[in-house]
């Protein structure tokens, strides 16, 4: 056989992975499994498949609770009455901070919102969002991943300040916009 007639076989295209940077709009989102602390202040082990079986989830890193601009990103997601409601999406939050001061954090602000105790950063590594502030400490990246029922990355906000990407806040209006082009406004799948 010749090589003009020889046939090549398609190679699918590699579905981007952590380890190439932070987790990119189409790719499928790894199964990963912390402890969970929901809105009652109740504790479990959630994987993030069984989050995104009912409805899409709006995963939202961010560093520890109570540091001042994580309180102001909380109470403006808090705020945000679309969001607030629950019922096109579900937003979830991801942090370092264990279980007992996810529960402080949860009921000093009233936090309507479900917040995994990524102590280990194993759900920040999933989604290739770790770094290290001044080369020591490990840390998530500020950011928010909108997942699909199939568990697919549908949209992601990054923050990219210069010099501390937890420094920048997640721009809540803009993200409402880019979720509810995904969603739309009232529906809580994507139709699939």
């Amino acid at each position: 056989m010749t090589e003009e007639h020889r046939v090549t076989p398609e190679r699918p295209t590699p579905t981007p992975t952590a380890a190439d940077g932070p987790l990119d709009v189409g790719a499928r989102v790894p199964e990963v499994r912390a402890e969970f602390v929901d809105t009652d202040g109740s504790v479990s082990t959630v994987s993030l498949s069984t989050l995104v079986a009912d409805r899409p989830v709006l995963l939202c890193f961010y560093t520890m609770d109570f540091s001042p601009d994580c309180v102001r990103q909380w109470c403006t997601f808090r705020d945000f009455d679309w969001f607030a409601g629950g019922d096109h999406v579900r937003v979830v939050g991801a942090s370092r901070s264990g279980t007992r001061l996810h529960r402080e954090f949860i009921s000093r602000f009233d936090i309507g919102f479900p917040l995994f105790a990524d102590t280990d950063l194993d759900l920040s590594d999933a989604f290739g969002v770790t770094y290290r502030t001044v080369g020591l400490t490990r840390r998530s990246r500020r950011s928010c991943f909108l997942v699909d029922t199939e568990g697919v990355v549908r949209y992601r906000w990054l923050a990219d300040h210069w010099v501390d990407p937890t420094r920048d806040l997640p721009p809540v209006a803009d993200i409402h916009d880019a979720v509810t082009a995904e969603v739309g406004p009232t529906a809580e799948t994507f139709g699939l």
